[in-house]
């Protein structure tokens, strides 16, 4: 009797499962597109200096930031009619991978210890996702950015703050509509409309959605950048599970729909100025706060030693 009301709790969910994922892969799709024909443009030619006194820079992303925001939505929850055959190479792909993450969610649930210093490391962990820490990461990069004059960094921190409010709204929608239960209720059974809030993984979807959008900044000329804010993503949402707050099937899709929320978000409003080689007279750079040191060596005293050099 109870496997005939969970089979018939997975045929209801099935629609509302492969809207989230038609969506998801619509949204990369786009933001792929976006991005293909940005960088089929002729980067803009610096223009000679005009006598005339420049005005200062308008924050046109913070005027059009609540605009913004309601395109995006547009563009999220419209992008399933614009699916195409050729799509189908990631569709089907991920589609069948999270259907067996969500199989075998169960399973996967109850072979995790339940060892307190386990649970409580987990926790600790998993605050790095939470909207908060997320909202303030956001916010720490506009504000440098401001105050330093660093246009990255202030477009970093715009970006990410609608990025996280995307998806959050994503999320939230999604979490209403599945209703699915937590690994700790309900006999773990993970079963859907029944009040819960698994299904998807808030902090999975944020710190994903986040990373999206710093690695679209500076990942590609600091690969360090990457793989520290995907490291960090990736252990906030595994604390997810090892904390048993959400299962692998809620995690994995909660990441996935985040990445592609904050990488379309970048693609659609990321100045290409910024990529210019002489961009940056009022950038501040790394150089200016950190300094060089360099080895020395005395070949009649036979010392070592290093040279100290900071640039103010």
């Amino acid at each position: 009797m109870n496997s005939n009301g969970n089979g018939l709790r997975t045929v209801r969910f099935a629609p509302i499962f492969f809207l989230l994922i038609l969506i998801l892969v619509s949204v990369y799709r786009d933001a792929v597109a976006q991005n293909q024909d940005k960088a089929s443009l002729p980067l803009p030619t610096p223009t000679p200096p005009s006598p005339r006194p420049l005005a200062s820079p308008t924050p046109s992303l913070e005027k059009r930031f609540v605009v913004n925001v309601l395109k995006d939505q547009y563009g999220i929850w419209t992008s399933p009619i614009h699916l195409r055959k050729r799509d189908l190479k990631w569709l089907a792909p991920f589609g069948g991978a999270e259907a067996g993450f969500l199989a075998t969610d169960e399973q996967t649930a109850a072979a995790v210890d339940s060892n307190q210093t386990v649970l409580r490391i987990s926790h600790g962990v998993s605050n790095a996702g939470s909207s908060y820490s997320i909202a303030g990461a956001a916010a720490t990069f506009y504000l440098v950015g401001r105050v330093t004059h660093n246009p990255r960094a202030r477009e970093t921190g715009i970006l990410a703050l609608e990025a996280l409010i995307d998806t959050g709204i994503v999320t939230e929608v999604v979490k209403t509509v599945a209703q699915r239960s937590r690994p700790l209720a309900l006999g773990g059974e993970g079963e859907f409309f029944t009040h819960g809030s698994s299904f998807v993984s808030g902090h999975s979807s944020s710190i994903w959605s986040l990373a999206a959008v710093i690695d679209g900044e500076y990942g590609k000329r600091h690969p360090v950048v990457r793989y520290g804010i995907y490291g960090l993503a990736t252990a906030v949402s595994l604390s997810r599970y090892t904390g048993r707050n959400h299962f692998l099937g809620d995690i994995v899709l909660g990441g996935a729909l985040g990445w592609g929320v904050g990488h379309f978000v970048y693609v659609r409003h990321h100045d290409p100025n910024l990529d210019l080689p002489d961009n940056g007279k009022s950038t501040t750079r790394l150089e200016k706060y950190f300094p060089r040191i360099a080895p020395e060596y005395e070949p009649r005293s036979k010392t070592y030693g290093a040279m100290l050099a900071w640039n103010f």
